[in-house]
């Protein structure tokens, strides 16, 4: 089959399976999408949202966050890991932000990656999901799956990223990322993937590649 076929085929596998698939961060604001995934670097998402509604009362502003005391911030983040970093990265982008953007978060990639903290991963969520572009978040769950699927052999992200372009439709970009985040908590476990259980199995280059006894009894590795 054909890959760009085959692709469109489990997109509309998942989008079946994951009908309200989309970003576990909780945000009411580009900004606050931002703090959020600075803050999820090795940290989970459900740590993330209990952190970030304290920071955003303390801090409603863009102004107030900038104008915070460092000390302050990490104290509030704390529980997140390497909160330091992360602090420094907050503050630093919100002034950045503040005094070369007008107060508005940038709308292009390459000044989104100018702020600190901010890697390619960070600027595509929030091209995507902030902004209603178009743009793939390569995370572990879409480096490993996309993988296992047969849509890239490569490891590095942006070499993933590009991979995954050349066959996905482009308006699927941002929910292919997000599928790849909830088929990868549910069902495609990165210790113990359940591939009978999985609608994307006749699909996928490694779960056709696994005999049946294997399949049955479940492929927890």
């Amino acid at each position: 089959m054909e890959e760009k076929q085959r692709a469109r085929q489990l997109i509309e596998i998942l989008h079946q399976t994951y009908p309200d698939a989309g970003t576990t961060l909780n945000a009411v604001s580009a900004w606050e999408l931002l703090v959020g995934a600075i803050l999820a670097s090795q940290c989970t998402d459900e740590r993330v949202n209990k952190i970030t509604p304290h920071l955003f009362a303390a801090y409603p502003t863009l102004a107030e966050t900038a104008a915070a005391d460092l000390t302050d911030i990490e104290e509030i983040i704390r529980s997140c890991g390497i909160y330091r970093n992360k602090a420094k990265a907050i503050k630093g982008s919100a002034q950045i932000i503040l005094e070369e953007h007008g107060g508005q978060l940038p709308r292009t990639r390459e000044q989104l990656l100018e702020l600190p903290g901010v890697g390619r991963k960070i600027a595509n969520l929030i091209l995507g999901d902030a902004f209603g572009g178009q743009a793939v978040v390569v995370d572990t769950h879409c480096a490993r799956i996309s993988r296992l699927l047969g849509l890239t052999a490569e490891k590095d992200p942006v070499k993933i990223e590009r991979d995954l372009e050349a066959v996905l439709p482009p308006d699927s970009y941002t929910d292919w990322g997000h599928f790849m985040v909830f088929h990868g908590r549910s069902i495609c476990k990165a210790r113990c993937r359940d591939c009978t259980a999985c609608p994307l199995l006749e699909l996928c280059a490694y779960g056709s590649q696994q005999d049946l006894a294997a399949k049955e009894a479940g492929d927890c590795v």
